[in-house]
C-alpha cells in the first residue's frame, strides 16, 4: 500500500491539535466543538455503513450511556463510498464541525478504523467500562484524511505456552482495535501445548492441552473470530511444523521417528528435539489439521511455523532417508524443504495463503509469505527473492524482552531490552530498499511470546505502550520521535482508563528454564 504524503509538521504538536496514535496522514485542527448528548442521532448511510454505526454504539455506550439512536437526520454521519478510491479498504476522512461529525469511507473497513479515532477524539473517560456521570462528551473540530501505510498491522500473542481464556483474547482485540491494528496471530500448539480442536484427532487438546490451562472450543473460537472481524481484526491462526510438536506427538507418537516412544508434553522452555516424521500417515494428520483449521478460520493465511527444527530424528531415521531418497533429495538435510513444500501446496489448494518464519530469508518455499525474525535483513534477501515478507526483527518487535534495564524490571527473554525506540525505530520497508523489493513488504507485526508472562497483566503491561509504537510504525510513513513521546504522554490517560498496567508486575514469576527461545 502507498504512503500518503505527509506534511512536514506533526499535526499534535500544532496548537489545538488532538494528540492521536497512530498519527493520522493529515490533519487540520479547526475552531469549535461538537457535544455528543442525549439527543444525538446516527444516520448509517445505505450501503455498508450500519456495522460501523452498530460498533460506535457498543463502544460509547459503556462510560457516556448515550442511546445514539439511527435516525435519518442524525447530526452524525456515517458514509461508503466506493468512488473515494484513494482511501483504499482501510483509510477514511473525518469532519467534526461544530453542528455535525460525518464519516466516510470506500469501504466497511475504513469506517471501522474513523469509529476508532472519534474514541480517541472523545475525553479518556470516554473509554471507560462503567458509567461515567458528569463528563461533557466533546469532540474537537478537526478535518482528517487517514490512510495506512501497510496493510498488514499484526500482533501474535503465544497462546500456546500459556492458556489466555477467550475474555483476555476478547480485551486484547479492543485494545488492538483502539490502535487500529488489524491482525490478531494466535499462536496456537508449540511443544507445551495444544489449543486448537481437531475432531479427527480428540487427545491433541486432551493430552496436549493439559499443561498451562487446556483449549478452546471451535465454538469460541468462531466467536472470537466474529468479535473481531466486527472490529476490522483478522484472526490469523498458527500450527507449528515439522518442529515444536511435541505436546502433538505426546498424543499421537506414531507421528513421531520412533513410535515406540512414549512422551510427555514438554515441560520445559526452548527447544524440544522431538519432530513429526515424514511418513504418509503424518501428511494425512497435517492435512486433517488444516482442513479444520480452515473451516474455523476464515482468514487468507495461515501460519506453520517452520522455524527451529532440528533435523537429529531424521538424520538416525530409516524411513526419513528412504523418504529423502525417494523423493530425490540430497539427504535428510532437504526433508525440511520439501515438507514446508507439501503443506504449502495444500494450504493454496484451500485457497490459502501459508505463512512461515524465515529463518535467513531463503529457507521457505517461494509460495510462502515469509516473517523474517531472526534479521531484518532476512526481509530483504527474502523479498529479492520474489516472496512477500512481514517484517518481525525480533530486536524491534519481540515483546517478551523487559522494556528496560531497570532493576524493577520482571524476568523476560534473555538478551534485551527491547525498549520503545527500538520498536519505534523500526522501519519495515526502509528508504534504500528499491521500489519493487519495498513492494513486498505487506506490514509488520508485534510478538508475545508467554515463556516469562504468567499473566494477563503481565502481558499487558509488556505490550503496552510499546503496541503503540508498532501502531504508528505500521500506519504512518512520518518519523517524529519527539512528537510521538507528546502524543503517548496524553495516550496513557487513555490507557490508563482502560485498566493497562503502566508498571511492572508484582507477584510470583516461573520462567522455568532460562534458555533463550526464537521465536
Amino acid at each position: 500500500m502507498t504512503a500518503p504524503a505527509h506534511p512536514a509538521a506533526d499535526p499534535a504538536t500544532r496548537r489545538g491539535g488532538p494528540p492521536l496514535i497512530p498519527r493520522p496522514s493529515q490533519l487540520t485542527a479547526l475552531p469549535g466543538r461538537f457535544t455528543l448528548d442525549a439527543h444525538t442521532a446516527v444516520r448509517a448511510a445505505p450501503g455498508g455503513a450500519t456495522a460501523a454505526a452498530d460498533l460506535l454504539r457498543t463502544l460509547l455506550a459503556p462510560a457516556t450511556g448515550l442511546p445514539l439512536p439511527p435516525a435519518r437526520d442524525g447530526s452524525v454521519v456515517l458514509l461508503v463510498d466506493p468512488a473515494l478510491t484513494g482511501l483504499g479498504r482501510e483509510g477514511y476522512g473525518l469532519t467534526v464541525g461544530a453542528d455535525a461529525v460525518l464519516l466516510r469511507a470506500a469501504h466497511p473497513d475504513g469506517l471501522l478504523n474513523a469509529v476508532q479515532t472519534i474514541r480517541q477524539l472523545l475525553p479518556p473517560e470516554a473509554l471507560s467500562a462503567e458509567p461515567v456521570l458528569g463528563t461533557e462528551w466533546t469532540l474537537p473540530c478537526v478535518q482528517i484524511t487517514d490512510v495506512p501505510r501497510f496493510a498488514w498491522r499484526g500482533v501474535m500473542l503465544d497462546v500456546a505456552r500459556r492458556f489466555r481464556p477467550v475474555s483476555f483474547l476478547r480485551r486484547f482485540v479492543d485494545l488492538l482495535a483502539l490502535h487500529k491494528l488489524n491482525v490478531l496471530h494466535l499462536h496456537l500448539t508449540d511443544d507445551q501445548g495444544w489449543r486448537m480442536p481437531v475432531a479427527a484427532y480428540p487427545r491433541l487438546t486432551t493430552v496436549g492441552g493439559e499443561p498451562h490451562g487446556g483449549a478452546y472450543t471451535r465454538g469460541e473460537l468462531e466467536d472470537l473470530i466474529a468479535y473481531a472481524a466486527a472490529r476490522g481484526i483478522t484472526v490469523v491462526p498458527e500450527i507449528e511444523m515439522p518442529g515444536h510438536v511435541r505436546a502433538a506427538l505426546a498424543a499421537y507418537p506414531e507421528l513421531g521417528n520412533d513410535p515406540s516412544r512414549r512422551l510427555e508434553v514438554w515441560n520445559r522452555w526452548g527447544v524440544c528435539d522431538t519432530i513429526l516424521g515424514v511418513h504418509d500417515e503424518v501428511l494425512d494428520f497435517c492435512r486433517a489439521v488444516l482442513d479444520e483449521v480452515a473451516d474455523v478460520f476464515p482468514s487468507p493465511y495461515v501460519h506453520v511455523g517452520g522455524e527451529e527444527c532440528p533435523i537429529v530424528e531424521w538424520e538416525r531415521s530409516d524411513d526419513a532417508r528412504r523418504r529423502a531418497a525417494r523423493e530425490g533429495l540430497g539427504g535428510p538435510g532437504e526433508l525440511h524443504r520439501w515438507f514446508m513444500d507439501r503443506i504449502g501446496g495444500f494450504l493454496a489448494e484451500r485457497g490459502r495463503t501459508p505463512l512461515g518464519w524465515t529463518e535467513s530469508g531463503r529457507d521457505l518455499p517461494l509460495a510462502f509469505t515469509a516473517l523474517p525474525w531472526r534479521d531484518a535483513a532476512h526481509g530483504l534477501v527474502a523479498a529479492g527473492r520474489g516472496q512477500d515478507i512481514i517484517m518481525a526483527p525480533h530486536r524491534s518487535t519481540y515483546l517478551d524482552y523487559p522494556q528496560s534495564g531497570r532493576p524493577e524490571e520482571p524476568p523476560g527473554q534473555p538478551g534485551g531490552p527491547v525498549t520503545l525506540r527500538d520498536v519505534y525505530d523500526l522501519d519495515p520497508a526502509p528508504a534504500g530498499w528499491e521500489a519493487a523489493t519495498a513492494a513486498r513488504v505487506l506490514g509488520t507485526q508485534a510478538q508475545l511470546w508467554s515463556e516469562y508472562v504468567p499473566t494477563a497483566a503481565h502481558a499487558e503491561y509488556l505490550a503496552f505502550p510499546r503496541l503503540c509504537a508498532l501502531a504508528e510504525t505500521a500506519w504512518s510513513a512520518h518519523r517524529d520521535w519527539p512528537g510521538f513521546q507528546r502524543r503517548l504522554a496524553h495516550h496513557r490517560t487513555r490507557l490508563d482508563t482502560l485498566g493497562v498496567p503502566d508498571r511492572p508486575p508484582h507477584g510470583p514469576q516461573d520462567p522455568q528454564d532460562p534458555h533463550e527461545h526464537h521465536p
